[in-house]
């Protein structure tokens, strides 16, 4: 199927179990709460980006693609929802996808060394408005899944934590 539908596996997805995965989630219905997040973890900059179809052109699709490719970080991804909707998917305990849909007013971090990906959703012409927040200057460096990649220190440090 298109991975922008929506897919329920029948279980709702608790806090708890995101925490224990080392995902956090706040709910921020001003940015006077994300400011106060960012100054608690230390965020110095930030950035806004749109995905949509409008705003990219003819790379939408091959965007989404990417974001889509299984992946980590060697740095926390932070995300608060501007506007529109989506979807990151995380590796959960047992190496399953976890869906957790985004909407406007909300906030993950995900810890560095999980595995990952995002993609609009198929409402609101997969239209999603995001500022992203980064403790050192802005960069976004996805490192695909592949086996030698557990060996990498970010995700060998978020293993033995989570």
């Amino acid at each position: 199927g298109d991975q922008r539908e929506d897919h329920d596996s029948g279980r709702p997805v608790d806090p708890g179990y995101l925490s224990k995965l080392g995902v956090l989630y706040h709910h921020c219905p001003s940015i006077d709460a994300v400011n106060a997040i960012a100054t608690e973890r230390s965020y110095k900059n930030r950035d806004e980006i749109i995905v949509s179809p409008e705003k990219m052109g003819s790379v939408y699709e091959m965007k989404v693609r990417t974001f889509f490719n299984e992946h980590m970080h060697e740095d926390e991804e932070i995300r608060y929802i501007l506007d529109g909707e989506g979807f990151f998917d995380v590796r959960g305990a047992e190496d399953e996808w976890v869906r957790i849909r985004l909407e406007k007013a909300d906030l993950i971090i995900l810890p560095a060394g999980i595995y990952h990906r995002f993609t609009t959703d198929s409402k609101n012409q997969q239209y999603i408005k995001a500022m992203r927040l980064f403790k050192d200057e802005p960069k976004w460096t996805p490192l695909n899944r592949v086996p030698a990649l557990d060996n990498n220190p970010a995700r060998k440090e978020y293993v033995s934590k989570h």
